[in-house]
């Protein structure tokens, strides 16, 4: 009697990747770093776009799978024709067709209201500032969501454990008029659409333009700086 042994090699676990970023070499590197997590358990399948066009046509597109993790840089060129204007726009985008990926954007932004805001709004499983980025880190970060862990990096973290003493903090009625100056309507009119006067909006104007350090800038300038910093 013989006994055949029969050596069964363990199905590789598929998981579909998506890249979006403005930078051939970087996009090299994720790909580099992902291929060599854990080989012999999983196969990754990357698809890759290199602006928020090519990234929007991408997630749109009826063949293409649903993204199990996707990186995204926030700052690229924008999508104006469908108001994708940057990596969270995608991101939200990404979340609204396929709930279950799980988004880790990438920034070179260093401002607490940014960064407050990418995490209020889109509350990503990673969150990376490129400046912290090593190929160690990468790993690192890659291995936590893949664990259903949210990963955010060491400046992240220093900025948030610090918020409670320089946060800036605006409300309802200051975004309304935030966002009232950026379509370029008048001051005067605006008591039409935001339920407060017209003396309570100058004056949240001008405070605002003070928070912001632009007190002698025009709207084009506040409305600039509020966008910078995440406030609408």
């Amino acid at each position: 009697m013989t006994i055949e042994s029969q050596n069964t090699i363990p199905e590789l676990i598929k998981r579909n990747i998506l890249i979006v970023d403005d930078h051939p070499f970087i996009i090299e590197g994720y790909k580099n770093a992902i291929t060599r997590y854990h080989p012999k358990e999983y196969e990754f399948l990357i698809s890759q776009a290199h602006d928020c066009k090519s990234g929007h046509d991408l997630i749109e597109d009826e063949q293409t799978p649903n993204f199990d993790v996707a990186f995204l840089d926030i700052s690229m060129p924008a999508y104006e024709e469908k108001d994708i204007f940057s990596g969270e726009d995608l991101a939200k985008l990404i979340l609204k067709k396929m709930p279950n990926c799980k988004v880790i954007l990438l920034t070179m932004y260093t401002e607490l209201l940014k960064i407050k805001t990418i995490i209020r709004t889109i509350s990503p499983n990673g969150l990376i500032i490129k400046n912290d980025l090593t190929f160690d880190e990468l790993l690192f970060a890659f291995d936590k969501v893949m664990k259903n862990d949210k990963y955010y990096s060491q400046s992240v973290q220093k900025m948030l454990n610090q918020s409670t003493h320089n946060s800036l903090e605006i409300d309802e009625f200051d975004k309304q008029i935030l966002f009232h100056l950026s379509k370029g309507t008048l001051i005067e009119d605006m008591p039409q659409y935001i339920p407060i006067s017209l003396n309570a909006i100058k004056k949240r104007k001008l405070s605002l333009k003070e928070l912001l350090k632009v007190k002698s800038g025009t709207n084009e300038e506040l409305v600039k700086e509020a966008k910078s910093k995440g406030l609408f």
